[in-house]
């Protein structure tokens, strides 16, 4: 096995560990703590400090602890909410969701920024296309990652008001401490790109980005995506499944999601070299707007059983598309500020979720869904535009010649 794939399997196994104890959690906040709005307040703070921290933390985080050790202080955050949740109150889960928060864009940004550097290396050296590497490294990852909410889900439901325990997420820490390679930039430096630069430049990279008009049309992706995870996790969970079947049914439905989205994540990272990106787009939205129009006319009723799992299948198999092709486009087309690129996509994707839970309280279900299918509209609108722009100036592929950087240099040992 190469050293690349090896490295893109650690860290795929470390966020499964982690996410093993933190994704039973947040499927359960919004029905197990009902009480005063504790859950739905607690996910919305989360995401609060993911906005907060996803305008200035993950360049200058990046930039000075390197992806490694930015994947390594920001998983300290979901062990501490894992904790957290042990000894669930007010004065305990809102604090370590600010914390989970403001660790989550770094850890995100610092994860994608690892997986594009990664795939970009080595499709340089062994002569492939870029972006079809980083697509394969990110299916691989999503396929590993997603079924973090089987294994998560499923401790929840068959022990029902137990949750993951937090030593799983300690395991992810010590795993990425253990195994994971340091990388660097070997393109970035190799260009003379690699100089150092001034904190308040670091800091305010994630803002300065937005002179890109590709940036500011494809910031209705994230946000999409954020709004309509926040829809799944929250509304659909609580309105559908625990008002119709109980809150036992909610584990076994996220399985069902875990598992396909898993599935059809390592599918898209293959396939997307001979479909192209924007079959796979149109194959998201077509499925998303079939789910939410059949929603909206749908009675619910407890001998519906298997259509709950249905929209929850169907929900992943969408799901897919908008987790892979995103953070591999913002890799791509971002390739040269990929730190900042990632913290972008991470803090609108943070105010999707924000909205989400934010409207969560005071809005119907009906009022919910036919946002969503207005943000999505435009949405594939702004992305279409994008690929418009991009037709005209062809992302070339590396050329076999160009891999004269031994893999040797893509760690930094």
């Amino acid at each position: 096995m190469d050293r690349s794939l090896r490295n893109v399997l650690v860290v795929s196994f470390g966020f499964l560990l982690l996410f093993t104890a933190y994704g039973g959690l947040q499927s359960l906040q919004s029905s197990l703590y009902s009480e005063e709005g504790l859950g739905v307040t607690a996910l919305s703070t989360l995401y609060g400090g993911m906005l907060l921290s996803s305008m200035f933390l993950p360049p200058l985080l990046i930039e000075r602890l390197g992806c490694k050790g930015t994947i390594i202080l920001s998983m300290c955050g979901y062990v501490a909410f894992s904790v957290g949740n042990f000894f669930a109150s007010w004065y305990t889960l809102i604090p370590t969701s600010i914390l989970l928060g403001l660790g989550a864009a770094p850890l995100w940004s610092a994860q994608c920024t690892y997986l594009t550097i990664t795939g970009n290396t080595h499709a340089e050296k062994v002569g492939k296309r870029g972006k079809d590497m980083v697509n394969q490294y990110f299916g691989i990852f999503f396929l590993i990652f997603q079924s973090s909410g089987v294994w998560g889900n499923l401790i929840s439901s068959l022990v029902f008001g137990q949750t993951p325990s937090q030593g799983s997420g300690v395991l992810a820490v010590l795993m990425i401490a253990a195994f994971l390679q340091p990388i660097r930039d070997v393109q970035r430096e190799s260009e003379g790109e690699k100089k150092s630069v001034p904190f308040w430049s670091t800091l305010l990279s994630t803002f300065k980005l937005y002179r890109d008009k590709r940036l500011c049309l494809l910031i209705l992706l994230p946000l999409y995506s954020g709004l309509q995870q926040g829809f799944l996790s929250s509304e659909y969970t609580r309105s559908y499944v625990t008002c119709t079947l109980g809150i036992q049914f909610v584990g076994y439905v996220m399985i069902c999601f875990s598992a396909t989205d898993a599935l059809c994540s390592v599918l898209y990272g293959k396939v997307s070299q001979y479909t192209g990106r924007a079959v796979l787009y149109v194959l998201g939205a077509v499925t998303h707007v079939s789910c939410m129009i059949a929603l909206l006319l749908w009675r619910p009723r407890a001998d519906h059983l298997a259509v709950f799992f249905v929209f929850s299948g169907l929900w992943g198999v969408a799901d897919a598309v908008w987790q892979t092709q995103n953070n591999a486009l913002y890799g791509v087309l971002f390739e040269k500020s990929k730190e900042a690129a990632f913290a972008n996509y991470r803090l609108w994707e943070a105010l999707g979720f924000v909205i989400a839970f934010g409207y969560s309280t005071f809005l119907c279900v009906h009022v919910k869904l036919y946002i969503l299918l207005g943000v999505l509209s435009l949405t594939m609108v702004a992305y279409g535009l994008v690929e418009c722009v991009e037709s005209k100036n062809p992302i070339r592929p590396h050329a076999p010649g160009q891999a004269n950087q031994a893999e040797d240099e893509e760690i930094q040992m």
